[in-house]
Parts: C-alpha cells; structure tokens; sequence
C-alpha cells in the first residue's frame, strides 16, 4: 500500500475514483473503506489549486461510476439526457474539489489537517443536501447499507455519521501505512475504529429482531411491471386498464388491510376521472383503502398547476398528496416557481408544481404518509412525514425511466436508510420493481425484483415514536459543522 502512494497525482485521483465509484449499490462497498486514501495523499502534498484539481478529477471518475445511470433516462431525448448526467457529475464534482481546496490550505498552513477532514466531509454531505439542486442520494451511507449493524447508528447521527465513519477509518489506515513500525496505540484505535459501529450496530439489530409482539399492518403492493413509455398511448389505454384491474382483485382477494399501487399508475387525473368511482365503491364494499399514484391539476390565480400526486381512497373519504421533492430538470426546471419564463423551456421534461403539505392520511386508529420516488432519496422529506404523526411510509415509485441499471438498487438501498433512520416499517411499490417491505431494523422481506410482475402482501412495522434524528435532525452534521471552524481557529490560535 505505501507503493501507491509514489504514483503520480494522476493516478493517484483514478484509483481512488475507481474504489469509491464502485463501493456504490449494486456492489458492497468494502472498497470505499480504503478508496479515500490516495486522495487523503493528494490533500497532504500537493498545493491547493492542485488538491482541487484532483479531487474533482477523481470524483468526475467516481461519479460517472456510481451514477452513469442518469444517462439512461428512456423518458426523454439523448441531448438533455447526455446533458442531465455530464451536469450532475461535475456539479457533484465540484464539492470535491472544494473540499480538495480547503483540507490542503489548512495543512499548508497549519500541518494538522487530518483532525479536520472526517468533520468537513460531514458538513459537506449536510451542505449538498440543501437546494433545488440537494443531492443526498451520494452520502457515502449507502454504500454500507447491505452492512446493517454499520448503518444502524443513522437513527442518531443521520447518513451523515456513515460518512464521518468512512473517513476517519481511511484517515487511521493512511496513518498506519505512512508509519514504519505502527505501535500498539495506532493498532488499537485502528482496531477501535472499526469494530466499535459493528459492535454497537449488531446491539441495535438484536433489539430490533426481538421486540416482542411489535404492533404492524398488513399492506398488499402491486408491481405491474408496465412499460411508462406505453402508458399515455391511446391503444394501449384499455390494456392498461385491464392489467391494473386484474392486479388489483388479486391484491384485494388477500385481505389485507391496505392495497398500494406504484407511482403514476394510469394515464388519467384520478381526482376527477369517472374511473374513480369504481375504486371508490371497491373500498366501501371491503372496507380496504387504496393508495394509488396520479397526476393531479389545480386552477390558482387563472393558472393551471401540474403535480405528481397520490389520492388515498379511504374508508372516510378520498385525500390527496402532492410531491413535495421534484426531481430537477426532469420534473420540473429549478426556479421556474420564480421566474415564469424557464417554464418555456422544454427539454423533454415534465414542468409539475411541488407540493407543500406533509400530507398524513387515516389508516383505522393510526396515521401513514406515502413518499412518492425520488422523495425517498432525501432524509428530511421522511422525517417530515413522520414528525407530522405517520406510524409507517409507503413508497410509490417508477425506476422503468433507469432501466435495469445500478440506479435501480441504489434506489431500493435507500428507502432501506430512510427506514432505519425513523425506525419505521416501509413497503415500496415500484413499477417495474424493486418493491419490498423493509423493517426498522433495515432488513427486507418479500422482495420482489426488477422486471418480475407480481402482488405481494408483508406485514410492516410501525414506529414507536420519534427517533433521536427523527426529533433533532442532523445535529450530528450541524456539530461537525461548527467543530470544523472551532478546530480551525484553535489551530490557527495555536500557530500565533
């Protein structure tokens, strides 16, 4: 390991590029553990600008890697699709870059960098997760989410904590191999490092498989497993509607106590469609509500507002939710709410309105919120919903746009944090798949996979309250935020 570090920036910023980008779903991420060290290497000898240069380099490769999948949206043109991807790669980049920048001008000038880096890389995923343009989907968690007792710790720390981990294991193991004769000290807060999150993580996940008679429902899901390109056709319409109506009596005919289908399910706005009223006799005659994915329209001001919704067919009446986290340039042009005129712009994507509401909807004696795709991705629109009194989550979802690629199983890995983050059960219906029931504990039951058409029924679990994060949010990121700059000024006091 320490002939790596001889080789030259350039490939320094490719092999770590090469082991971080592939430490993403659908591979484990054991490589991640050592993928930071060359770059730790680039950020202790070379100059700022340099640092920069390489660290984007290196994440431009880590990016193209673990997030390609962005270039295979079937839903619209190969122009704005080339675009979408080339964009979000050196947009994602740029954080590295500046990262990059900062740990070498603080070495350069203070020569105790490595204390900081674990902290900045923390406030940095915090940071990235604001905007429009948030992306915590890249949060180096998911990389540990087929690792259980290593993502057990989110429930305090948030996804950010993963990441602090990753970090401070390759910051110790670069430490270990620039040392010739690594003494017992240096061996023991290695082997501390390391262990103490599988530890305390395989504590919580017993917990959590042995709660004694935890209180659940029984939820069908359908995957239909329909092309979308097909769905808006006029002479696939009735086809559509045959398939949807036969997946659904099966769902029905297991007796469940909710039946939940996947994100935008049938090409009308089933708020105002007549095809509603079918539905809705079918929960007044079983006495199952349904959760079904739809467009939705509204008339504000003269003006006609598009959203990506879901209608909750209840025992006690219908009730909408409009998604709240649109995905940009794909469901809708960021800033457009402002400035009227990019709503002109047509690359091929939808131009929805998002949604303000944390929308809760009557499930017998308790509450239940439904997340629709892209939203699972981020950790506040979940806690949003269960500070708001749901008990569980439903996911509707469409991954067909992905294709069968990596996206697809990220996207599944990170309802499974969302669920450990709340400590709340979680069944997702995805179109044409990956749909699941996911416990507290993270763990899954009744997968079904990519591409399969099928109705399952799982028993999910419900919350039992809010969670450290759940109550606080990322205190954990927002404290290494601030440790960051109190490190730095006692550096700096310290050097005076």
């Amino acid at each position: 390991m320490s002939l790596l570090l001889k080789r030259s920036p350039f490939q320094l910023a490719v092999i770590a590029g090469l082991l971080i980008g592939c430490a993403y779903p659908p591979m484990p991420g054991i490589t991640i553990w050592i993928g930071f060290i060359p770059l730790i290497h680039i950020w202790l000898t070379e100059t700022p600008k340099e640092s920069s240069r390489w660290s984007f380099f290196a994440g431009v490769i880590a990016h193209l890697i673990s997030f390609y999948w962005i270039g295979l949206n079937s839903g619209a043109t190969l122009v704005p699709v080339l675009l979408s991807l080339i964009g979000a790669i050196l947009y994602l980049s740029i954080f590295w870059a500046v990262v990059g920048w900062l740990l070498t001008t603080i070495e350069l000038r203070f020569r105790n960098s490595m204390a900081i880096m674990p902290f900045l890389w923390a406030s940095m995923e915090w940071i990235r997760s604001f905007g429009p343009l948030g992306f915590p989907w890249e949060n180096l968690a998911i990389t540990q989410s087929k690792f259980l007792p290593l993502i057990q710790m989110i429930d305090v720390t948030g996804s950010e904590g993963v990441g602090f981990w990753i970090i401070l294991l390759n910051v110790i193991l670069y430490i270990f191999i620039r040392t010739k004769k690594p003494g017992q000290k240096l061996i023991f807060t290695l082997a501390l490092v390391f262990f103490i999150p599988w530890i305390y993580g395989s504590l919580r996940l017993k917990h959590f498989d042995n709660i004694p008679n935890p209180e659940m429902r029984t939820i069908a899901a359908i995957q239909p497993n329909v092309n979308p390109n097909q769905k808006w056709e006029a002479a696939y319409r009735n086809r559509l509607y045959t398939i949807m109506d036969s997946l659904n009596s099966n769902a029905y005919a297991l007796e469940p106590e909710l039946v939940l289908w996947p994100e935008a399910a049938l090409p009308a706005y089933m708020r105002v469609s007549s095809s509603r009223q079918k539905f809705e006799l079918q929960v007044a005659e079983t006495g199952i509500p349904l959760m079904m994915g739809t467009v939705d329209y509204e008339r504000y001001d003269g003006e006609r507002r598009v959203y990506n919704g879901s209608i909750y067919f209840g025992v006690e009446g219908n009730k909408m939710y409009h998604k709240i986290f649109l995905v940009p340039f794909a469901e809708y042009i960021p800033l457009s709410g402002y400035f009227s005129v990019l709503k002109k712009l047509n690359f091929g994507q939808a131009n929805f309105t998002k949604g303000t509401e944390f929308i809760t909807f009557p499930l017998d004696s308790i509450l239940f919120s439904n997340m629709i795709c892209y939203e699972s991705s981020h950790p506040a629109i979940a806690r949003g919903f269960v500070r708001n009194g749901a008990r569980f989550l439903t996911i509707e979802a469409n991954d067909a746009w992905l294709q069968n690629s990596s996206g697809v199983r990220q996207h599944f890995e990170l309802a499974r944090l969302r669920a450990v983050e709340q400590r709340t059960g979680i069944i997702r219906s995805a179109n044409t798949g990956i749909s699941g029931v996911i416990q507290p504990s993270g763990r899954v039951y009744n997968k079904v996979y990519f591409g399969d058409q099928a109705i399952f029924k799982g028993d999910v679990v419900l919350n039992q309250g809010l969670t450290f994060y759940g109550r606080y949010g990322s205190v954990f990121a927002q404290m290494c935020f601030i440790l960051t700059f109190i490190q730095v000024l006692w550096l700096k006091r310290r050097l005076k």
